[in-house]
């Protein structure tokens, strides 16, 4: 396993280009199981998430072609020849679990194994299911699987989540594209990678109305079509990278970026004491006034406080003025990064779904362990301005979410680098 060696050494200046949304990727990519035509995603990041979705749909009969070295993706599904899910892929990365909706819409079958992903609690797939269920689908959970069957077809139907869903909620839209009638999405999830899938549904012939909305309404079709789309900017990626110059100063500019993505992200920054200034090319991001302010986070579904931006922030806390209380309310389990963090010198003391950090004057590197996507870049960035050496080890996670991490930080004067382990 790799690790990457960061070394503070003062303020950054330059452009970072932002790429394209894993997470929306990963939900475009197995749209492409509800249509017989080619899908074709344009600005694709590079991601290992994206190639273990790439095997999980080859391995279903799809083909996947990769072009312009990986940031445009092919696929088409002219022959399905398999409809199970197998554990071994579908245990690497949660999102496998959205191949189940376009399946059983398409064809009336599938059989799809309760998935991985990161350790940050339970986030079971319960919803995906009833909401599948209110479309007359018949499930069985056997072995570890969900086995699915709508011999009739899926019919349309009314869905009320009784809780924010983003990947119920993208399972439930993608299968009620192919529907017999009208199915109507209550309390359905706002964030930008819904809106970008009922984008690309919709360039494919769907018919959707109200996606960014709490209530979305699809009116099923016979069939779709194939489409070119391309794949919305990350808006975590954006966040994250928003955060370098305000931990350790100096001035960045996001290629890309939009504060449309990150409206609730920016007002904390704002509070913070940084500033973010669009530009003609994206976002241009520095502190306002020498030191960073501490203020309270809670994180919330969009456009709340995305929580995986939680664990950056908290680095970026930890050497703010003050006292700042992190709230996380999406996920359990997820300030594994706190302790790895107190190794560095932070001030912070966690009760249950809390965090409560108090700002000191500098943080020292230590050797420390990434334990998921957002905790191994979150020590990254608290690696910027610490003072010494910092090793963060097990940075396999970030390879998930990440592309060219170590690249982007040099090309705007950061001292890191990235090295095998032996």
């Amino acid at each position: 396993m790799d690790s990457i060696i960061v070394t503070g050494n003062g303020p950054l200046k330059g452009q970072i280009p932002i790429a394209g949304a894993k997470n929306a990727c990963l939900t475009l990519m197995p749209a492409t199981l509800l249509s017989e035509e080619p899908l074709t995603l344009t600005n694709a990041p590079r991601l290992s998430d994206i190639k273990t979705m790439t095997t999980l749909l080859q391995s279903l009969g799809a083909e996947v072609s990769q072009l312009q070295d990986g940031q445009v993706l092919v696929m088409s599904s002219h022959a399905l020849d398999n409809h199970v899910a197998d554990y071994d892929i579908v245990r690497k990365m949660r999102a496998s679990i959205l191949v189940l909706g376009p399946m059983l819409a398409r064809d009336g079958h599938a059989v799809v194994s309760l998935p991985g992903g990161c350790a940050i609690g339970a986030r079971p797939v319960d919803l995906h299911l009833k909401a599948l269920e209110a479309m007359g689908a018949e499930l069985e959970l056997k072995d570890g699987y969900v086995h699915a069957r709508a011999p009739g077809g899926l019919r349309g139907g009314m869905v009320d989540f009784p809780i924010v869903s983003v990947g119920a909620t993208e399972n439930a839209l993608m299968a009620a594209t192919l529907a017999k009638g009208t199915t109507v999405l209550q309390n359905a999830a706002r964030e930008p990678e819904i809106v970008d899938l009922a984008h690309c549904l919709r360039r494919m012939g769907a018919q959707i109305e109200g996606e960014g909305t709490h209530t979305i309404t699809i009116q099923g079709v016979d069939r779709l079509g194939g489409a070119t789309h391309p794949v919305v900017t990350d808006r975590i990626e954006l966040g994250t990278y928003m955060l370098a110059p305000a931990i350790c100063g100096g001035e960045v500019e996001l290629l890309g970026g939009r504060i449309d993505l990150v409206g609730a992200f920016c007002e904390k920054l704002d509070a913070a004491g940084i500033s973010v200034e669009e530009t003609a090319k994206g976002l241009k991001v520095s502190r306002k006034n020498g030191k960073v302010r501490a203020v309270d986070v809670v994180t919330e579904p969009f456009p709340g406080f995305p929580t995986d931006l939680q664990a950056q922030m908290m680095a970026l806390m930890c050497t703010a003025e003050g006292t700042s209380v992190l709230e996380e309310k999406i996920f359990e389990n997820r300030f594994m990064h706190a302790p790895e963090l107190i190794r560095m010198g932070a001030n912070i003391e966690v009760h249950g779904g809390t965090a409560t950090v108090k700002g000191v004057d500098r943080l020292k590197g230590a050797p420390v362990m990434a334990t998921d996507l957002r905790a191994s870049v979150s020590l990254i960035l608290a690696g910027l301005a610490a003072e010494g050496e910092t090793i963060v080890s097990r940075v396999y996670h970030l390879d998930r979410g990440y592309e060219h991490v170590v690249r982007k930080l040099v090309g705007v004067g950061a001292k890191i680098e990235r090295v095998s382990d032996r």
